[in-house]
């Protein structure tokens, strides 16, 4: 099998430039650095002790943010290399470290043979650490054959992807036997890569509860005096027709509150032209989040159309609707994380499909700050009743997230600093 995935990588080589060709007229990558995803390399690597990062999208990146923090500080550290996939991921990096001179971000060549050589070849990486559901087989390899180090943190293996493993179990053993250590983010992520071939696994807890909350940058001081009187709630990680429920939702609550004001989060903002076009059909006064300056007492929706904004308006809420979980035909991959709304003292709604972060629901859950719901309409009615008794934020159970947080982020420092 592993002969088989090299072959096919191999004769994807003549169409990556077609292909990156038309991601780049989607806007899916970057107009310049795309040239990256060939190893086309043009930061020298320095001297020194080199630590590589990966993550896939922003949910990755946003998890490790702690560890890099934590990274900064350690003097035997000389470089932090920080690679990832999407176009998204690459600029909320690029914004957050562009001043720090010990780290560089990269995008990550595809896993073809002789592109991730000319890739490890030009960093020579003294420790490789893989976030998430990274794995690369052909990339895995090569660290291997040049005696890498390689760490999986905050390993997360769904049942979907385990059982596609499982077709091959030979192909899986080479893969996950090669990682020096897997920390896991879960029990279930544990037993599947103990079952794949992993042979070092620990389990401290999900990372993502450890993110940083500090330095959040406010919202602009007029829209908020223009918000404070009105009823807030938020839907984050929306995907297609969930927003058309938001705006029923919306249209419910209205009802009873006049001035309800309904914050959308679309998963993927390529697709906010199409979804403020849907709003709208409901004769609803929408604003995207880059307009705020047309903000006034009319509007009733303001939709998010840039990347990192989600901290902000979780501020201004007190409840947040987490997409993906009450369509059953969006559920396949069982949710989106709803730590961070958590952590910042917003009660969680979700629907009964949230597979992928079931301990973290069921954490979240003893805590007294989820609800799940079954139906569209019960998300309007479980709203208007939140609303009416409008209860402040719970900061002392988000002290507990915090807390918590910090002893998983503790232990897997500790873990990493063993190869260091």
């Amino acid at each position: 099998m592993y002969f088989w995935y090299r072959f096919f990588t191999y004769l994807f080589y003549p169409f990556t430039s077609i292909y990156l060709f038309f991601r780049k007229i989607r806007k899916k990558e970057d107009p310049i650095r795309y040239r990256e995803k060939l190893s086309k390399i043009n930061i020298t690597r320095g001297e020194g002790f080199l630590v590589w990062f990966h993550v896939a999208s922003v949910g990755e990146a946003m998890s490790i943010l702690p560890l890099i923090d934590s990274f900064i500080q350690d003097k035997k550290i000389d470089r932090i290399l920080i690679t990832s996939i999407t176009l998204s991921s690459g600029k909320i990096l690029e914004k957050r470290f562009s001043e720090n001179k010990k780290i560089n971000h990269q995008f990550l060549p595809f896993d073809i043979t002789f592109l991730v050589k000319k890739f490890l070849k030009h960093w020579k990486p003294n420790l490789a650490i893989f976030i998430d559901s990274e794995i690369w087989p052909n990339l895995i390899s090569k660290i291997s054959e040049n005696k890498i180090p390689l760490i999986l943190v905050n390993a997360r293996i769904t049942k979907k992807s385990f059982d596609r493993w499982r077709l091959s179990k030979n192909f899986a053993k080479k893969v996950f036997e090669k990682f020096d250590l897997c920390i896991a983010s879960n029990k279930e992520s544990e037993h599947f890569l103990k079952v794949l071939g992993s042979k070092n696994i620990k389990n401290y807890g999900n990372l993502k509860f450890s993110n940083i909350r500090t330095n959040t940058k406010k919202l602009d001081l007029n829209f908020l005096n223009k918000v404070k009187d009105r009823k807030v709630w938020c839907a984050a990680s929306t995907h297609p027709t969930e927003e058309t429920i938001c705006a029923e939702t919306h249209l419910q609550i209205k009802k009873n509150y006049n001035n309800i004001l309904t914050i959308i989060i679309p998963r993927h903002i390529d697709r906010v032209k199409t979804i403020k076009e849907e709003l709208i059909k409901f004769n609803l006064n929408v604003i995207l989040s880059t307009e705020l300056n047309n903000f006034n007492e009319n509007t009733d929706i303001v939709l998010i159309d840039s990347y990192g904004e989600s901290l902000k308006f979780y501020n201004i809420s007190k409840y947040v609707f987490l997409g993906k979980s009450l369509v059953k035909s969006l559920a396949k991959d069982g949710g989106q994380n709803p730590i961070e709304p958590a952590r910042l003292g917003c009660k969680i709604l979700h629907g009964p499909y949230v597979s992928n972060f079931a301990e973290t629901y069921d954490y979240l859950k003893k805590l007294g700050v989820t609800k799940k719901i079954s139906s569209s309409n019960e998300l309007g009615l479980s709203l208007v009743e939140e609303l009416e008794i409008d209860e402040p934020k719970n900061h002392e159970i988000a002290g507990k997230i915090d807390n918590y947080g910090q002893n998983i982020l503790n232990n897997v420092i500790m873990e990493l600093k063993k190869y260091i």
